[in-house]
């Protein structure tokens, strides 16, 4: 029977992506909520912010990854419809550049040449791919999953602090915003560790730390424009 086996880098596409969306959720929406709420804005004025911040940055999640993972995918077309021209003018030379990449590996050079030979007759385009240009199926560029991933996880994540906006008493909004929001930063810095085989406390510590980084030097800022107002 054949062996089959799971790898976390199957996941890295849409949990790079993911993770990335809903820190930056959590993170834009709790320091844009305090910095209004610094500035002694009313409950009405940070809700409508926090809202407003949650479309705003969903939207600019999705077209940001979008656009960016599309330029990855348009490299990738590239290189790969020049390692076609490259196979239809002179495949010897493409052959013997897949030994030598074989031969770097480890392999004897009449083992490798026996591989490239083999691999370039059963799928020649494939074989250059992966072992010339490290272009697979597990880590090419998906640019719509990307995009709707980001999206969905922004939103998710801006609308935890939004919901604890919408409970807090107004006396106590920044410290419950904070506090909150670094606990559901821990839980997703954990969470996403534990998928990507890292360590859950050093995972919770990163985006723990920068997530108050962030609320403070925006709770500050709005303290001293809401001062000057």
């Amino acid at each position: 029977m054949r062996h089959i086996e799971r790898h976390r880098t199957q996941h890295i596409g849409w949990l790079r992506a993911s993770v990335l969306g809903a820190n930056d959720g959590i993170v834009s929406t709790a320091s844009l909520i305090i910095g209004i709420a610094a500035a002694q804005a009313s409950h009405g004025s940070i809700l409508v912010t926090g809202v407003a911040g949650l479309v705003a940055g969903a939207m600019s999640m999705a077209a940001g990854e979008y656009v960016s993972v599309y330029s990855q995918a348009d490299t990738e077309q590239a290189d790969l419809a020049r390692e076609r021209a490259e196979l239809a003018a002179d495949p010897d030379a493409e052959r013997r550049e897949l030994t030598a990449i074989y031969v770097g590996r480890g392999l004897s050079h009449h083992l490798a040449s026996q591989v490239a030979e083999q691999l370039s007759a059963h799928d020649a385009i494939g074989a250059h791919a992966r072992d010339e240009l490290g272009i697979s199926a597990v880590v090419a560029a998906r640019p719509l999953q990307a995009a709707l991933a980001s999206a969905g996880s922004f939103a998710l994540g801006a609308a935890l602090p939004l919901a604890v906006t919408v409970v807090a008493p107004a006396p106590n909004l920044i410290a419950c915003i904070a506090v909150t929001s670094l606990l559901f930063l821990a839980v997703l810095g954990t969470v996403a560790a534990r998928v990507g085989g890292a360590s859950p406390v050093l995972g919770a510590w990163r985006v723990t730390f920068w997530g108050a980084l962030a609320m403070g030097v925006t709770a500050g800022v709005g303290s001293i424009f809401g001062a000057v107002v």
